[in-house]
């Protein structure tokens, strides 16, 4: 496994906006607590419960991004919302650098990304990305060294018999983000909530 924060680009100073979905359901914040636990001394910088969180997608750097840019992009984001829909995070998964849920069905978020990459390049900038690219996750723990995969896979296996987990795409949030040793952070600049089906 890499080290997840060896990241070009990324120091202590660099501030990024993002749309994140914010995962506060107790129920999966205490079963991600317990996959914590059976990842414990093996490399890996846990996502505390008040971080969990699904990123939708990077709008851009702080430097380029201007209070007018900001004013826009809500505007924007309010009108025609899709609606709130229930997904389930399924334990467990490794990718290259961090222990994750997988999440299924995709089409809430898939949907939601779009509808917001919609929102971004209307006010000019260059978007999210291709919805078609986003695998959408819920990280637990970020590998910070490189290590053998093995151990890890044999622990995340292990987390399979987890019973999935509903998990509410109801809200989306507007972020300026940082990092911090061993942890993302950030300020919450704006909240969607999605209507009701």
């Amino acid at each position: 496994m890499i080290n997840h924060w060896d990241r070009p680009g990324w120091t202590s100073t660099t501030r990024a906006y993002y749309w994140l979905i914010p995962i506060a359901t107790k129920a999966l914040a205490d079963q991600a607590e317990q996959s914590q636990q059976a990842l414990a001394g093996m490399g890996f910088d846990p996502i505390d419960r008040t971080g969990l969180h699904l990123t939708l997608g990077r709008i851009g750097l702080a430097e380029d991004i201007t209070d007018q840019h900001l004013t826009q992009l809500i505007e924007c984001s309010a009108k025609g919302l899709p609606p709130a829909a229930t997904a389930h995070a399924i334990p467990m998964a490794g990718s290259r650098g961090a222990v994750r849920y997988s999440l299924a069905p995709w089409t809430p978020v898939l949907r939601l990304h779009q509808y917001l990459d919609t929102a971004v390049r209307a006010t000019g900038l260059r978007g999210l990305g291709p919805t078609a690219r986003l695998r959408p996750h819920i990280g637990i723990a970020y590998s910070h060294r490189v290590q053998d995969a093995g151990p890890v896979q044999a622990a995340v296996e292990a987390l399979r018999c987890l019973p999935a987990m509903p998990v509410r795409v109801d809200r989306a949030v507007l972020v300026l983000q940082r990092r911090e040793p061993g942890a993302y952070r950030w300020d919450v600049l704006h909240e969607l909530l999605l209507p009701e089906a």
